[in-house]
């Protein structure tokens, strides 16, 4: 089942949650709705379940207008954050409510409720869990019987809310590669709500960012990463780290100019002089022993433009070196502005880099942007 979006508005009171929302998801798409807490994805995705209504726009399923069906009539099914199983019935019971609970017309016999329970209990690879209750199961479990449960009555639509929000990092991981295995064999249109970029970015077929009630960018997982379309996009998704300076004619300038670095932005080629601000992610950062002594390069060298920067922590893990640098005018002004670069753990090593020396470090890549 394809879903429409058009031009969703909702507010509560003086809140507005959703701002002339838009947007068009395919049959068999798994989609993520991404952004910070606030933004407007859960209430969007309730709009689209029919547990809250808009007060502007329309809802499509299929291209029919589905904006004043009832929620017990849309075949969407749900699985929240905090699994809401009954806790009275066992793992068996939980999965067939749903279907116990249709009207006498469409409900099935008990031994097609039953083969059709066991069926979904084995598709989440729990089966040998039937006969066990809610609270003999670990989190992971859980959510596994609560997705059971909602596919139980064979929904067009499949929303997901923070759905492993509750769970600790390494079960979160584990259930995000399962639930895109699970999406690929079902292909049910699916829409799942989460405010963790890696989460978006490994499961989804496209990611939907949004803010303050807002969408700011549609794309697919690369896309998004790639090419970020605003501002907001590029500082929510992964780390990153920020620099001001000035854009003028194609040129953003960081720092003194005799001692700055310069970035190319040819998008900002009519800017005169204006402020200006630069995303760099960590792993674009070029990291190098600063020329304390101020002599100049030999021909032929690499010049030591740079931003100067005392190391103040070095965090190695695995393959990875994290370094956290300060600018003398940042430790002068007693900021907490960190940078932040990255290097493998192999060339920390090389270059022997101690806790308190200046480090230059030189922008391979940057976003710019100016106002």
């Amino acid at each position: 089942m394809s879903i429409s979006i058009r031009n969703v508005s909702k507010e509560f009171g003086a809140f507005k949650a959703l701002r002339d929302v838009s947007l068009d998801i395919d049959s068999g798409e798994l989609v993520a709705l991404l952004g910070p807490s606030g933004c407007g994805k859960t209430t969007l995705l309730r709009i689209i379940a029919g547990l809250e209504t808009a007060d502007q726009g329309s809802i499509l399923f299929s291209g029919e207008d589905a904006t004043n069906v009832h929620v017990r009539e849309r075949n969407v099914g749900f699985v929240f954050q905090h699994y809401a199983l009954f806790r009275h019935m066992s793992v068996f019971d939980n999965v067939a409510f749903g279907l116990r609970m249709k009207p006498r017309a469409s409900r099935p016999s008990d031994a097609v409720i039953k083969q059709k329970g066991h069926e979904l209990l084995g598709l989440v690879q729990l089966d040998w869990l039937a006969d066990r209750y809610p609270a003999q199961l670990s989190g992971g479990q859980r959510q596994r019987i609560a997705l059971a449960r909602a596919l139980a009555v064979e929904p067009k639509v499949l929303l997901l809310d923070e759905p492993f929000g509750a769970l600790d990092a390494k079960v979160r991981k584990e259930l995000r590669r399962w639930l895109r295995r699970l999406h690929d064999d079902l292909h049910v249109t699916s829409i799942f709500v989460t405010h963790d970029q890696e989460e978006a970015l490994e499961v989804a077929d496209r990611v939907v960012l949004m803010n303050a009630g807002q969408v700011e960018q549609i794309g697919s997982p690369q896309q998004v990463w790639d090419h970020p379309a605003s501002a907001f996009v590029y500082g929510f998704l992964g780390d990153v780290n920020l620099f001001h300076g000035r854009a003028h004619e194609g040129e953003m300038l960081i720092g003194a100019d005799q001692h700055g670095v310069r970035l190319a932005s040819p998008e900002h080629i009519g800017t005169q002089d204006a402020k200006a601000f630069a995303y760099v992610r960590p792993h674009d950062l070029e990291v190098r022993r600063h020329d304390q002594l101020g002599e100049k390069p030999v021909a032929g060298s690499k010049a030591q433009a740079g931003i100067p920067a005392k190391l103040v922590r070095a965090i190695v893990i695995g393959p990875i070196a994290r370094l956290e640098c300060v600018t003398p005018q940042a430790q002068a002004a007693g900021s907490a502005d960190i940078i932040e670069a990255q290097i493998s753990a192999q060339q920390f090593r090389e270059m022997d880099l101690k806790e308190g020396e200046v480090l230059l470090l030189t922008p391979r890549k940057a976003r710019v942007f100016v106002g």
